[in-house]
C-alpha cells in the first residue's frame, strides 16, 4: 500500500512541476499577488546579436519610427503597393454605392 502511495505522490509532483518548468523560460510567471503574475526581464533570451539590434535602432532613427515609438505613437504600416493618386481617390469616392457611402460616413461620424 505504501509503494502505491509513493508512486502516486511522485506522479502528482511531476504533473505539477512540469508546467512550472515549461514557464522557466517565460518572462511572466503566475503569482498570488494583486496582478496575478510577476515579470522577470532577466529570463529574456535574445536571438539577435548586439550589432543586429544596433543596426535596427539606427534604421529606425533614420526613417523616423524611433521618434514615434519614444513618444508612444503608433508606427505607420509600410505598404508595398504603389500609393493612389488624388484623382484615383476622388474617382473611387464618386463611384461608391449609396450603402458604401452611408457605411463610410457612419464609421467616421461615430454613429
Amino acid at each position: 500500500m505504501k509503494l502505491t502511495h509513493l508512486v502516486a505522490m511522485k506522479a502528482i509532483i511531476l504533473a505539477t512541476a512540469l508546467p512550472m518548468a515549461a514557464q522557466a523560460d517565460s518572462l511572466w510567471h503566475p503569482a498570488s499577488n494583486e496582478q496575478g503574475f510577476t515579470y522577470h526581464p532577466d529570463h529574456f533570451k535574445s536571438t539577435k546579436t548586439r550589432a543586429q539590434v544596433l543596426a535596427e535602432v539606427e534604421a529606425a532613427r533614420k526613417d523616423g519610427t524611433l521618434t514615434l515609438m519614444q513618444g508612444g505613437l503608433p508606427v505607420p504600416i509600410k505598404s508595398s503597393a504603389a500609393p493612389k493618386t488624388r484623382q484615383q481617390v476622388v474617382d473611387e469616392m464618386r463611384s461608391e454605392s449609396p450603402e458604401a457611402r452611408r457605411a463610410r460616413l457612419e464609421m467616421y461620424s461615430g454613429g
